[in-house]
């Protein structure tokens, strides 16, 4: 599948098969991850890749909206590490693109995933942190939950044309 494809194509997976997750398509998500760009290269973040199933059907207790994530084999908290910063400010955009590259990923491996919102939602971040028992400086930011999709989701045209502005607000899309 070509990047563009990738794009195009991938959805929001909520429901899983509980089949496992191969050791090295958990590792070709996190590179894909790391691969992210980060504001002046500093790389804040850190992962936690939850595979125990007992903590996974857990975890809707620690996150009252990731009641899905007790079904998925799979699941990558991405972490933005406040000891690494170089810059402040820039830690949720680096996450954000290192969240976006582990769905991209997951989709071009014929996995499913979806994003799960933690960051800013104070008592998401809280919760998950004791759930997980982060150090003070790491702050969870989205959990993505990943699995052999049990079902199917076609691709949805996104585009809107009214949302585009050339070269100033307001002169209409080409």
């Amino acid at each position: 599948m070509n990047t563009i494809d990738a794009i195009l194509t991938r959805r929001s997976i909520r429901s899983f098969k509980p089949d496992p997750i191969d050791h090295g398509q958990v590792l070709t998500l996190l590179r894909s991850a790391m691969h992210a760009p980060s504001a002046i290269d500093e790389q804040p973040w850190q992962y936690v890749v939850v595979t125990d199933r007992d903590k996974l059907q857990a975890i809707p207790t620690a996150h009252t909206h990731a009641g899905l994530v007790a079904g998925a084999p799979l699941a990558i908290l991405v972490c933005g590490d406040m000891s690494r910063l170089k810059v402040d400010g820039y830690w949720v955009q680096d996450c954000s693109c290192a969240a976006q590259n582990i769905l991209l990923a997951a989709h071009a491996s014929g996995l499913g995933a979806v994003w799960v919102g933690v960051y800013p939602t104070t008592a998401n971040v809280t919760s998950l942190s004791r759930y997980f028992d982060l150090p003070e400086t790491v702050i969870p930011f989205a959990l993505i939950a990943i699995g052999h999709p049990a079902e199917e989701c076609g691709p949805k045209d996104t585009f809107d044309s009214s949302l585009v502005h050339w070269n100033s607000w307001g002169v209409a899309s080409k």
